[in-house]
């Protein structure tokens, strides 16, 4: 909004006689006739009519005139603060339209109301708002070009500002300006009205009150209003401590201050000739004495300048909030309780005179900046590197610290000269000042993992974690036309290629595995996992281009492309999720660091999901509360699934890829690792039970390379100020900043998970022998098998049914293992009964006819054998046993001895 504070709301022009002065003459006297018969009007004192106007036409005008006038509360600045690691609150920033600190009568000089009064209206405590004398003297200077004077009274002025300021508290701007002209007209009926609204200022309101509003709302030069914010600013002191010379130099000021202001070293001399001026009248009226008049005149005009520059870049100076600094104060645009528009909300507040106590921790916020300053700089050749940690408070939302890699301003010609700091903040969504987001990529893990929880599976379950090729019917997507999510097929890898086959969920979550998330989706529906995201308030971090389902079965190719590529959504809203296999295990979206902090604290807090708030508490001028909208904290998922997702996560940290998340404190913590494609991003989320903390490092944006084309480049190779490993920075961040959160806040053990959640599920292996292979499979698949093909064996099972399954039938073994089906072939059959006791050529007859080639006959003990008269007393293998046609059978008969 521009700023519509005047240069001068007191200036009073100097106004030689024109060249039609005697005509110019008749007009002034015939208009300060009116104002004299006005005076009349309003029995302040007989004043002499000046022209042959009569009274009674006077008296009209006068009663047609406002009566009324309400001073409205002056603008003041809003000072932000945050508490400090002694849990003392310090400001951080000032923002304001004005510059005012509203003083009390007690805190005023006595030298600047002297001061005021003498050089400004002598007879101030004895007329009734209006100088006859004055006025008068107005009259004949006016009507004879012999000068010109305004005679006003410090009520006729202090009228005046606030019609000023009133023009200026008014939001639209079209109005507001024309409101601002017609109270800095120079005109009779502008004079008018100024006088009769002091007549009924001076009914309502003591003299006293009067002078402290005029010295509260007058304008000092600059922004500066008010005679507290002058002193503060031209001599670093409270008005109530000014000297006399001091006093009289900043009343001078309010004459004219853009020719007066003494923070210009050129206008000193005028300031210190009107500063003379102003003390000789008041020696001549007795408000001061001989000794201290000529004390004050021999003091030279020595200004001690004290800035109170407002903006957020002057939080980023003192304690590197800048970024946070102008998150709150997006927060409050966006906050209809305190306009119904942005514009509305932005223009009060910045006139409101708040103080906003804001939740940040600057103890973490130094640890979390010091962490990032050492393993990311802000800007690195190569790559537009970036780096953003957010940490909340869970069950509360409340945002403890907020610090990227670059540090904030909002000056486009400080940004042009130093590119090293920026506008953006890389932690929030875009419409709070952030950034697109970035891709989360395997911190969405936990997500999938909480539905799988939430129907009823455990984190024991066995899956297949290996990468393959899947069909798109495999899935199922309940919100879809077909209600699967597509009919062709795509291929995924691992990226750790260290945990292969049938393993748990909690390994397949620990070690990051992305078999193990797409065999869970497998049983769950696509579209119940991304609006479990959502519960859970994750959305992307800014608009984006909205594809029907017929946009993407159109250009529809690989699951890859889609994923990375398409921007699917739900119910054709811009900040949806993804509906691709690729977001269940691989987060192909756009979030900011802040959302998913967020989120995981919903994990370490029972399910309760907290939106981020900044503010704790707003007060205003009178230090009573101010209503603000706070953050919203729903149940996106019940206790039971977040103390299972909870402990798989604690596993992740315990025995997995987030180790460096472990607790110097001993305090249970909770994190899941993230790397997207080529390693452009990198994530650490995590909490303890007390605070949720996100980190992200990776590409800001994308960045030239030596061909001409823009992309984001992979972090590896590169190294942080320290010598370390770009690529593993957040790793060093992370428990950097959450160490101190240990300390601040502590933190218990996580909720117990449920049985359910946690339990080895079982089933009993059952008979399929004779069974086709497909029946077999969908067999094992129902009962929540993984089967696979063994391929053929030698059985006297039909050709082409199962023979057998490894482990066998009967066996009991966890759900999600994987079963091996082994099919027949019709090459083998069972060894037949009654061998033994047979004649050797009978029995080696039996066994032909069987099938069986291979059949050697031996002596039992040693001799010559007989086939036709010795027996058989032994069969190897054993009748029943089954055997391949061509396997070799040995009968042992009973011979004789030679």
């Amino acid at each position: 909004m521009t700023q519509r504070t005047p240069q001068s709301s007191q200036t009073r022009p100097v106004k030689p006689p024109s060249a039609g002065g005697a005509a110019g003459g008749a007009i002034g006297a015939l208009a300060m006739s009116m104002v004299a018969g006005v005076l009349v009007a309003a029995a302040v004192t007989p004043v002499v009519a000046l022209s042959g106007m009569a009274a009674t036409t006077a008296v009209d005008v006068f009663e047609k005139l406002p009566n009324h006038l309400n001073p409205s509360q002056l603008a003041e600045a809003s000072t932000l603060y945050a508490k400090n690691a002694e849990g003392v609150y310090e400001e951080i920033a000032v923002v304001y339209d004005q510059d005012r600190r509203t003083a009390k009568w007690e805190d005023i000089s006595q030298f600047v109301k002297d001061a005021t009064v003498a050089e400004e209206d002598p007879r101030f405590y004895t007329h009734g708002g209006v100088d006859i004398l004055s006025s008068g003297r107005a009259v004949l200077q006016n009507a004879t070009g012999s000068g010109y004077s305004g005679a006003s009274t410090v009520t006729m002025q202090y009228v005046r500002n606030v019609l000023i300021q009133d023009a200026l508290a008014i939001p639209d701007e079209e109005k507001s300006e024309a409101a601002y002209k017609a109270a800095m007209k120079d005109s009779i009926d502008r004079k008018l009205k100024e006088m009769r609204l002091a007549i009924s200022i001076e009914k309502k309101y003591s003299k006293d009150d009067i002078l402290l509003g005029y010295l509260n709302i007058a304008l000092f030069g600059r922004k500066i209003y008010g005679i507290e914010s002058a002193a503060n600013y031209y001599f670093s002191k409270s008005a109530k401590d000014l000297t006399l010379a001091e006093a009289a130099s900043l009343v001078a000021t309010v004459n004219n201050p853009s020719k007066l202001q003494i923070d210009i070293k050129e206008k000193i001399p005028a300031n210190k000739e009107r500063r003379d001026k102003i003390l000789n009248s008041m020696l001549r009226h007795g408000k001061i004495t001989q000794a201290q008049f000529d004390e004050a005149i021999a003091t030279e005009v020595t200004p001690k300048i004290t800035t109170r520059e407002p903006g957020c870049f002057v939080a980023e100076q003192r304690r590197g909030v800048g970024a946070f600094c102008d998150y709150v104060l997006r927060t409050i645009k966006k906050d209809r309780k305190f306009g119904e528009t942005p514009e509305e909300s932005a223009f009060n507040f910045s006139r409101g005179g708040y103080k906003i106590y804001t939740t940040i921790d600057l103890g973490m916020q130094e640890a979390a900046l010091r962490a990032t300053q050492e393993n990311v700089a802000p800007l690195m050749e190569g790559i537009n590197v970036g780096s953003a940690t957010s940490s909340v408070e869970v069950g509360t939302g409340r945002v403890l610290a907020m610090t990227q890699n670059r540090p904030y301003n909002n000056a486009e010609d400080f940004l042009s000269l130093h590119p090293e700091f920026t506008t953006i903040n890389y932690n929030t969504n875009y419409e709070d000042g952030g950034s697109s987001g970035f891709q989360v990529g395997s911190t969405f893990k936990p997500i999938t993992l909480a539905e799988w929880i939430r129907n009823g599976n455990s984190v024991q379950d066995i899956v297949n974690v290996n990468g393959r090729t899947v069909q798109e019917n495999s899935l199922r997507a309940s919100c879809m036309p077909d209600k699967v999510y597509g009919f062709g097929s795509f291929t995924f890898t691992n990226d750790n290629m260290g945990t292969t086959g049938n393993r748990s969920v909690l390994t397949a979550i620990a070690n990051s595995v992305n078999g193990g998330l797409v065999s869970m989706q497998q049983k769950l529906d696509l579209c119940d996992t991304i609006s479990m995201a959502q519960k859970l308030g994750i959305y992307r971090a800014s608009d984006q281009p909205v594809w029907t389902q017929e946009d993407v079965d159109a250009e529809r190719t690989t699951q890859d492309q889609v994923g990375k590529n398409k921007l699917l959504t739900l119910h054709g809203k811009p900040r949806e999720l993804t509906l691709a296999p690729s977001n269940v295990y691989g987060g192909v979206d756009e979030i900011a660091p802040i959302t998913m902090a967020s989120a995981f604290g919903a994990f370490a807090g029972d399910g309760t999901v907290c939106e981020p708030s900044p503010i704790d508490e707003i007060l205003d001028t009178d230090d009573k509360p101010v209503a603000f909208t706070k953050g919203k904290c729903t149940e996106a998922i019940s206790p039971e699934v977040a103390a299972g997702v909870a402990y798989a996560l604690q596993y992740a940290v315990t025995n997995g890829l987030a180790d460096h998340a472990k607790s110097t404190r001993n305090i249970p913590h909770l994190a899941k690792t993230g790397t997207t494609d080529h390693v452009i991003d990198n994530w650490t989320v995590g909490a303890s039970t007390k605070v949720a903390t996100a980190t992200w490092v990776g590409n800001a944006g994308p960045t030239q390379l030596a061909d001409g084309s823009w992309e984001r480049v992979s972090t590896q190779g590169f190294l942080g100020p320290n010598g370390a490993l770009l690529m593993e920075a957040d790793q060093r961040i992370w428990p950097a900043v959450m160490d101190v959160a240990d300390a601040n806040y502590g933190g218990e053990s996580f909720r117990p998970p449920s049985e359910a959640s946690v339990r080895q599920n079982t089933a009993q292996i059952p008979d399929l022998r004779g069974k086709s292979y497909d029946e077999a499979a969908a067999m094992l698949t129902r009962i929540g098998f993984a089967p696979a093909n063994g391929g053929e064996v030698d059985s006297s099972v039909p050709p082409g049914q199962v023979a057998s399954t490894e482990p066998a039938a009967g066996a009991t073994v966890a759900v999600g293992s994987g079963i091996t089906i082994f099919v027949s072939n019709g090459r083998a059959s069972a060894i037949p009964d009654g061998l033994i006791g047979e004649i050797g050529s009978s029995a080696e007859a039996t066994l032909n006819g069987a099938g069986f080639t291979s059949v050697t006959s031996v002596c039992e003990a040693g001799g010559k054998i007989d086939k036709r008269k010795h027996r058989v007393v032994s069969v190897d293998p054993a009748s029943g046993t089954e055997v391949p046609f061509s396997q070799q059978i040995q009968l042992t008969l009973a011979c004789s001895k030679p």
